[in-house]
């Protein structure tokens, strides 16, 4: 159960982040969830849309420097010490988290993981009975 992500090189000044919100609200894609990282030069907006596919056209069409990549969303109770548990159970397989970021709602916490090893993590997850999100769930949230 794999969600498509976006990430979008933006020039680290002003107004950079906000183009992009305008963008995607114009043309009626909804950003479910999102990351940014920066250092002096750039930042990496990493999100997860309603619409990808549309998403990569309007951003490509304006000239933005955008990639998609697969990443596995893990639902766990939103409660002290469940994600150290997936974690646990993630390490011990020997997979290495490039990166991760999340959200939570209520009695629930979505974590959204780009591994090193996309089927593995998966497989393990699954089979320590932790539920994985597919994309379209994530646009119900």
């Amino acid at each position: 159960m794999l969600t498509k992500q976006l990430s979008i090189f933006l020039e680290n000044k002003k107004g950079r982040f906000t183009e992009v919100a305008k963008l995607l609200g114009e043309e009626d894609v909804n950003m479910t969830a999102f990351t940014v990282s920066e250092n002096s030069d750039f930042g990496i907006l990493r999100l997860i849309v309603s619409d990808t596919e549309k998403a990569l056209r309007v951003l490509r069409g304006r000239k933005y420097a955008v990639n998609e990549a697969d990443v596995i969303c893990l639902r766990c109770p939103n409660k002290p010490g469940a994600l150290g548990r997936a974690m646990d159970i993630i390490t011990r397989a020997g997979i290495f988290i490039e990166y991760m970021y999340a959200f939570s709602e209520g009695d629930a916490a979505n974590v959204i993981i780009r591994p090193d090893n996309l089927n593995l993590c998966m497989e393990v997850l699954t089979t320590n009975e932790l539920e994985l999100l597919k994309a379209s769930d994530l646009y119900k949230l």
